[in-house]
C-alpha cells in the first residue's frame, strides 16, 4: 500500500499536527504517510499584518489546489483557519480530539515563573501595556478589557514571537492556548483569558484533516482517526460563521462546549475600536448543533451583529 501524501504549511505548530495525523493514521489504519511541505500565501506575506495580508483562504488555498490536483492525499490544517465554506470536491474528512480552546497571555521571561494571574491582576499588569497580536478578533474583545493598552502586529513561529517579547518588543502576548501547549510551552502561559472575557475563534484548537470527497478508500482511513465529539463542536461554531458570512479574520468568536447530553455554544461579534460588543447563547442538544449554531447566530444578528461586521468590511475597502 503506497503512503498517504500529507499536506501541510511548514511552520512548526503546523508540522506537528502532520506529524500527529500521521502517527494517528499509522496507528489506528495501519497507514504510513509522507508529510509535503506546500507554501502558502500566508507563508509568503510573514510580516504582513494578517488583517492586511488576504482573506479567507491565506493559510490553505495552495493546499486545498493540490489536494484537488492530486498532487496530495490529504491536508492537514488548524481548523480556525478554514473557510466554512470548502471548495467543491474537498471535504473535512476527521477532527482530532481537540486541546484546550482558551486564548492566553505571555509575559517576558524576565517577569519570572507564570503564574495563571486573576482578571483583575492581569487587567492592572497590562493596562498600558504594548500587546503583540495580528488577530483581529483578539484586539476588538481585548480593548473592551484593556481599553489603555497598544496592540501591535506579530507574526512568526511561536519561538520567534517568544523571542521577540523576551527582547522587549512587547511587553505582553496573546496566543492561543492549543499552539502554546502542543510545541511544549505550557510552562510561559501567565493567564488563560476565561471565555466571558475572550471568546475563542471558531475552531480554536482543533485539527482538521481535509480530503477528496470523491475518494473513498482515503476518506475511510482518515475516518478512523475523528473524534466525534470535537466534530460536533466545531460544527456548531463553523455554523455560525456561515450565517454571519464572516471569515478568518473578521471579529466574531464562536465556542461550544459539550456537558454530558447538552451542549453550550456561546458565540460574540465585537468591533474593532472596542466600543460595542454583542453575546448571545444557545444550548441543546448535540445532535442539533448546525441548527444551534444558526440560532446563536439570529440571535447575534437581532442584537445588531450585522452592522459591525459590515463597517469592518467598509473600513477595509476604505484602506485598500
Amino acid at each position: 500500500m503506497k503512503p498517504l501524501r500529507v499536506g501541510t504549511r511548514g511552520s512548526q505548530l503546523a508540522l506537528w499536527q502532520a506529524r500527529t495525523v500521521a502517527a494517528m493514521l499509522q496507528q489506528t489504519a495501519d497507514t504510513s504517510c509522507e508529510i509535503l511541505v506546500i507554501r502558502t500565501s500566508g507563508d509568503r506575506l510573514a510580516e504582513a499584518p494578517l488583517s492586511e495580508a488576504g482573506g479567507k483562504r491565506l493559510f490553505v488555498k495552495e493546499i486545498e489546489d493540490a489536494l484537488l490536483r492530486g498532487d496530495i492525499d490529504l491536508a492537514v490544517h488548524s481548523c480556525k483557519d478554514m473557510p466554512v465554506v470548502l471548495p467543491d470536491g474537498l471535504r473535512i474528512g476527521a477532527v482530532l480530539p481537540r486541546e484546550d480552546p482558551h486564548d492566553v497571555v505571555v509575559l517576558p521571561a524576565a517577569v519570572g515563573p507564570a503564574r495563571n494571574l486573576a482578571p483583575d491582576v492581569l487587567r492592572a499588569r497590562l493596562g498600558f501595556a504594548r500587546i503583540g497580536t495580528s488577530s483581529v478578533r483578539r484586539i476588538a474583545e481585548l480593548r473592551l478589557f484593556l481599553p489603555d493598552a497598544r496592540f501591535e502586529p506579530i507574526r512568526g513561529n511561536l519561538d520567534t514571537r517568544l523571542r521577540k517579547l523576551d527582547r522587549g518588543d512587547h511587553d505582553a502576548l496573546i496566543l492561543a492556548a492549543a499552539g502554546v501547549r502542543r510545541l511544549g510551552f505550557a510552562g510561559r502561559i501567565s493567564a488563560t483569558l476565561p471565555f466571558d472575557i475572550c471568546i475563542p475563534a471558531p475552531g480554536q484548537g482543533a485539527i482538521a484533516v481535509e480530503v477528496r470527497a470523491n475518494d473513498g478508500d482515503t476518506g475511510s482511513r482518515v475516518g478512523s482517526i475523528n473524534d466525534a465529539q470535537t466534530a460536533t463542536a466545531v460544527m456548531a461554531e463553523r455554523a455560525v460563521v456561515a450565517a454571519l458570512g464572516g471569515g478568518c479574520q473578521t471579529p466574531i468568536g464562536a465556542v461550544a462546549e459539550l456537558q454530558g447530553d447538552r451542549m453550550v455554544l456561546r458565540g460574540v461579534v465585537a468591533s474593532p475600536d472596542g466600543t460595542r460588543e454583542i453575546r448571545a447563547r444557545a444550548e441543546g442538544h448535540p445532535r442539533d448543533a448546525a441548527q444551534l449554531g444558526a440560532q446563536l447566530a439570529a440571535e447575534l444578528i437581532r442584537e445588531g451583529a450585522l452592522d459591525i461586521l459590515e463597517q469592518v468590511h467598509e473600513a477595509r475597502r476604505t484602506e485598500n
